[in-house]
């Protein structure tokens, strides 16, 4: 009997994986456990194993291609077993996926709208998703959040996504004179371009404002079509699963989340020094500043466990170590593995495996438990010249560090002025688990321990 190959679950968050590599070809012997294909899930690349026992007789995706979780992507059978009910079947689905409308489509100029375009009331925008129902074009661009209903033919309405509705109203277009080109007669950005596009190749009116108005606005709007400049080639690349999540798991973020933002300056003499030292008495230990940080954070998170904590809906929870997440930025997004129980761990074994960490981060070889259920988070920017920047949260943690450049900078000591080395950290706190005092005194045990890092000995 044939085995269908589905689309396996390879890690806690997948939802889809995209296809890396088949390991074996059409016609190939395969036998159970035995590695079958390379999947990019939305963490690591990963290898599925072989279910069954037979022959590949039939590769449904293609390396590049992504399948959401269950969906037959291969068939094993026997060399003249008859598997075309599955492939028929398999067809069709492939067939009604491709025909559906993609819902993302119909949201992409909703989203680049500006703050200020009126919307509908609630009635209009559960019917239209974000368009505005607009009575005219200077209705549509006066800041007014009322709609009017534009008799309109059957419909009785004009739909108008709000980037076009904005366009129109700098262009002096009245949008009962443009034919919508989108779902359902829908008037698009590329509808207004167009007639804009046809306004700059004809003759300007003798004068008056109206005209003044229209050229300022076709000579200020990008990408616009006229027979002197033309829209910018594109090309269209899928995003990776991680890419995908990472979209996904922002806007449960910064949105949901309510952040604030605590920055400190510090001086790194010490740590500076401290680092040389080790280093020249041990070169292989290569301990680096981003170590030091991550040895401190854990050290001041042990003593502030309000900060080493992740609001549970209910509950807050408190963690007994500090399991810190190091952000790695590899070729398709940015991941965290996590160096557990950091507060017990010596700097020289915090260095080796944050180093290993992060290379088989970069070659996609981590395994889920290796980059989920951090505790708390530190993103370093520095090596790339950032001097101060602010992270956004990993849900659901409670904090997130950033740590910019360590440079030298004027400093009045004594009241002296001194060049000292200094570093700039920001940390983002999630309000629902950490107060303002709260996180204050955190960076101030940190901002302590790391001018004098002697106190990681006591």
């Amino acid at each position: 009997m044939a085995t269908q190959v589905i689309m396996p679950k390879l890690s806690p968050t997948m939802e889809e994986g995209q296809l890396s590599r088949w390991l074996k070809k059409e016609g190939d012997k395969v036998s159970m456990g035995e590695p079958l294909a390379e999947i990019d899930t939305d963490k690591a690349t990963m290898e599925m194993q072989a279910l069954g026992s037979g022959v590949l007789r039939k590769i449904l995706i293609q390396e590049g291609e992504s399948a959401p979780l269950g969906q037959l992507i291969a068939i094993i059978g026997e060399p003249d077993e008859d598997i075309s009910a599955l492939t028929s079947q398999a067809a069709a689905i492939q067939s009604a996926k491709s025909s559906a409308p993609p819902a993302e489509a119909k949201k992409s100029e909703a989203e680049a709208s500006p703050a200020n375009v009126p919307v509908a009331s609630d009635k209009q925008a559960a019917k239209g998703a974000g368009d505005v129902v607009a009575g005219s074009a200077g209705n549509a661009g006066n800041g007014r959040h009322e709609t009017q209903r534009l008799e309109t033919g059957a419909s009785g309405r004009l739909i108008v996504s709000p980037l076009a509705a904005r366009m129109a109203a700098e262009s002096g277009i009245d949008l009962r004179s443009v034919s919508g080109s989108g779902p359902g007669g829908r008037i698009i950005k590329r509808d207004v371009e167009e007639l804009i596009g046809q306004a700059g190749k004809a003759a300007p009116p003798a004068g008056g404002e109206a005209p003044q108005r229209q050229l300022r606005a076709v000579t200020a709007l990008p990408f616009q079509k006229s027979a002197t400049a033309r829209a910018s080639a594109f090309r269209d690349e899928p995003a990776s699963e991680m890419r995908r999540t990472i979209a996904k798991r922002l806007v449960t973020s910064l949105g949901p989340v309510p952040h604030f933002f605590l920055t400190s300056e510090i001086e790194m003499e010490r740590a500076a020094e401290m680092r040389k030292q080790i280093n020249e008495l041990d070169p292989e230990l290569k301990i680096s500043i981003n170590d030091i940080v991550i040895k401190v954070a854990a050290a001041a998170l042990m003593q502030h466990p309000q900060v080493n904590a992740s609001f549970q809906d209910k509950v807050v929870r408190y963690y007994e170590h500090a399991d810190i997440g190091v952000a790695v930025a590899i070729q398709d997004g940015l991941i965290t593995p996590v160096v557990r129980a950091a507060d017990q761990k010596s700097l020289g074994e915090i260095a080796a495996e944050v180093r290993e960490l992060a290379e088989r981060a970069r070659n996609r070889k981590l395994q889920p438990e290796e980059f989920m259920g951090a505790t708390f988070s530190i993103s370093n920017l520095g090596m790339f010249g950032i001097d101060e920047f602010t992270a956004v949260i990993n849900p659901p943690e409670g904090a997130i560090l950033a740590v910019g450049a360590m440079s030298p900078k004027p400093v009045v000591r004594n009241n002296e002025i001194v060049v000292r080395r200094m570093m700039r950290v920001t940390l983002s706190c999630d309000h629902r688990v950490i107060d303002g005092a709260t996180g204050a005194k955190f960076l101030q045990t940190f901002r302590k321990i790391l001018e004098n890092p002697l106190f990681l000995v006591v």
